[in-house]
């Protein structure tokens, strides 16, 4: 549970802050900070938590772990506040809201006075609200710096007039004589020493559990709600292949029609004998076509639903795939004990990784992209993946292919230092740009290549499109056993 205000008056009056000064600033979590505060010899760790269920400030009687990688707000604080010194703090009324207020000198330089001295004044507000809390950075003029949690709606984002007082004094005036009195206790909690000591240790136990549990369960809705869609998926694919499976006997059906041309029918269905399966059939028809042209319809969808079944069977391998990595996503979340790094991974949509410099996690890019053979290659599929791949993830030594004569992906291989585009290579990407167009039911097609250093953005045309010189060009044929193979190398984005 969160600390109510009669608890927050408690651990303030125990604490010696005023005048102290901040030597440290560090963010453990998404959801807490920590000041690092001396006085006349002592040093104290203050640390506040916003955690849903967990709201509370107390000194820590050790510092707590720093965060992997610096935090936007923890470097907003030490930029700001960091060597400043604490000049009242209270809470303001029964409101579960601290306000700090800080003075930071700074040092300018004078041309006729040479060092100058100047104070500038901060208030820092702990708003400890079960769910709602914040820290909200506030300067002279009385406008948001920054605040743990952006809160638009609230005003509590940088450059926004901070209104939290000016709230509070609408909300009680609203009350008025309806507010009841608050009647709370601070907690007879077992152990010894001061209360901010036994709500350390009740923390150390408990707290640190409550904004990881919070996380945990929201991952495990999101990744419900993915799986879902994903089983969801597989459901409508595996009704599409078993009728896919069943194309043999469309081209029985139109084998059928064109041996009984002559026989009289009426309405929509033609009734007579089944010769491969015996007995009697009853086919349904297109009155306005042909028999000729119901047999040609029935072949049609017999050829197509022989090539489908094999691109739905991949589909389906791809969806079971992507609901297995979810899974284990989510396993390897749950077992994961740092809330900072569950949150980074929420808000990513992907994996807890420990933010290491020496990660080899693969780059994201904009479209699909795949890794052969040490070579990157990059597929846009929209106007607007082209062009932002153009602008910012291509240089002009990569090489550039486009199908010629039809709409499609622009389709990059990144160049490497002091190597040839090998020829295999150059072929797969054919086969991708031929692919990802409109010309992929030909089975093939010519497009052209040139190096991005050659291409130039036509003069007021359309997102993405380009003018390429010195193009030279490639005639593919699309291999169905490469395409599969490079569409699982780009992985479950291609299904």
């Amino acid at each position: 549970m969160s600390l109510n205000w009669k608890e927050i008056d408690l651990i303030l009056s125990e604490l010696d802050l005023v005048g102290a000064k901040i030597e440290r600033v560090i963010q453990p979590s998404f959801d807490s900070l920590s000041l690092g505060l001396y006085k006349a010899g002592k040093t104290t760790e203050l640390f506040f938590s916003i955690a849903q269920g967990a709201s509370r400030l107390h000194a820590l009687s050790s510092s707590p772990p720093k965060p992997t990688r610096p935090l936007r707000f923890m470097e907003c604080l030490r930029s700001r506040i960091r060597g400043g010194r604490i000049e009242s703090i209270a809470q303001l009324g029964d409101e579960r809201i601290v306000k700090i207020e800080l003075s930071v000198p700074r040092s300018t330089e004078d041309a006729g006075r040479g060092e100058v001295i100047e104070i500038q004044e901060f208030l820092l507000y702990v708003r400890l609200w079960s769910g709602a809390g914040n820290l909200v950075l506030v300067d002279g003029e009385g406008i948001v710096v920054d605040a743990l949690a952006r809160r638009p709606k609230k005003g509590e984002v940088s450059g926004e007039k901070c209104s939290i007082e000016e709230d509070l004094r609408e909300a009680q005036a609203s009350s008025g004589a309806a507010r009841k009195e608050r009647i709370f206790e601070a907690r007879d909690l077992p152990g010894e020493g001061s209360f901010n000591e036994r709500i350390e240790a009740y923390y150390a136990e408990r707290g640190g559990e409550l904004s990881r549990e919070r996380l945990i369960e929201a991952a495990r809705d999101r990744y419900g709600k993915k799986t879902r869609v994903l089983e969801a998926l597989i459901a409508e694919l595996g009704a599409r292949a078993a009728e896919f499976r069943e194309s043999e006997r469309l081209r029985e059906l139109g084998d059928i029609l064109l041996a009984n041309q002559g026989l009289a029918y009426e309405g929509k269905y033609l009734e007579c004998e089944d010769f491969y399966r015996g007995g009697q059939i009853r086919i349904p028809i297109d009155p306005r076509l042909s028999m000729v042209d119901n047999a040609r319809s029935l072949y049609e969808r017999h050829r197509k639903a022989k090539s489908g079944l094999a691109d739905v069977e991949y589909e389906l391998r791809s969806a079971q795939t992507s609901i297995e990595a979810l899974a284990l996503e989510l396993a390897k979340l749950e077992k994961e004990s740092e809330p900072l790094l569950i949150a980074r991974a929420l808000a990513k949509g992907g994996t807890a990784r420990p933010a290491t410099g020496g990660s080899t996690q693969k780059r994201s890019y904009p479209g699909l992209s795949l890794e052969r053979s040490g070579w990157t290659i990059l597929i846009g599929r929209s106007a607007k993946e082209n062009d932002e791949l153009l602008r910012k993830h291509v240089r002009g030594s990569d090489l550039w292919l486009h199908a010629r004569d039809w709409p499609g992906s622009y389709v990059f291989i990144k160049g490497r230092k002091n190597k040839s585009v090998p020829l295999e290579l150059l072929l797969d990407a054919g086969m991708l740009a031929i692919y990802y167009s409109k010309g992929r039911s030909n089975g093939g097609g010519d497009l052209y290549y040139t190096f991005a250093k050659y291409l130039r953005r036509a003069k007021d045309g359309p997102k993405g499109l380009v003018l390429p010189a010195h193009e030279k060009n490639l005639s593919v044929k699309l291999d169905e056993a490469r395409i599969k193979e490079l569409r699982s190398l780009i992985g479950d984005e291609a299904s």
